[in-house]
């Protein structure tokens, strides 16, 4: 599936493929996010980063996939993708990966959270895709397994980088518990969506410095499905950090 080159399988959605190799600028992007997240300037390295956005629609799936294969490709450390968003996950369909078996089923019966991590095609990347929708997805984040989870894969024994894929904030109540189990937040704003207000409840809630990086993703996902090349990334596609 992976020969080693860097190439990515051939199930992966389109947009990914083409945003991690044909768009030199988004690679880049991520690349800057990673290296503040790996070698922040006062503190320790994160090892749990969530990716957030204040309401739905802002493509904050595609950033956490990006953000995790940028991990995985840069620094030969381990990165795990964590789809917490269990009422409308799409992580697992980025990766062309089915959400059979996943985070939910963990937290209710499951034992052994490794036989849940699917490989990605990409070495060094795993998915623990979100599994079977819960009727109560706000008290299973909010549970002792949850957090007992997050603590052991953020051990430093496992060298891991963890990348949560968050519902939206203002959409679901479990997202202010998964910021508490984090060490980091990087937000996803829309230019022209996200209002400024709900932008700025979110960084009352969760704490300014808990944020590590904002992400403005204008770019309009059916630019790339229209496969218009030559087009400067850059120029929807901006970031700038606190």
């Amino acid at each position: 599936h992976h020969d080693g080159s860097g190439q990515a399988p051939g199930d992966w959605d389109e947009r990914l493929v083409t945003a991690s190799e044909k768009f030199s600028g988004v690679a880049e992007s991520f690349r800057k996010l990673r290296t503040i997240i790996l070698y922040p300037e006062d503190q320790q390295p994160a090892r749990t980063i969530m990716v957030l956005s204040s309401d739905p629609q802002e493509g904050k799936s595609f950033v956490s996939a990006n953000l995790g294969i940028s991990l995985a490709q840069g620094v030969g450390r381990r990165a795990l993708l964590l789809d917490c968003d269990l009422r409308r996950p799409s992580l697992h369909s980025l990766f062309g990966l089915n959400n059979k078996q996943g985070l939910a089923d963990y937290l209710r019966d499951g034992k052994d959270i490794s036989t849940f991590m699917l490989p990605t095609g990409l070495a060094n990347l795993t998915l623990i895709p979100s599994g079977t929708p819960p009727d109560n997805p706000a008290e299973l984040v909010a549970s002792e397994k949850m957090s007992a989870m997050m603590h052991g894969l953020a051990d430093s024994a496992n060298d891991l980088l963890v990348v949560l894929d968050s519902p939206p904030f203002l959409a679901a109540s479990e997202t202010l518990i998964l910021s508490q189990l984090v060490d980091k937040v990087v937000l996803v704003v829309r230019w022209g969506k996200s209002g400024r207000d709900n932008v700025k409840k979110v960084i009352d809630q969760i704490g300014r410095e808990k944020i590590i990086g904002v992400v403005f993703n204008a770019f309009e996902m059916n630019m790339l499905d229209r496969k218009i090349q030559g087009v400067g990334y850059h120029n929807y596609y901006s970031e700038s950090y606190y």
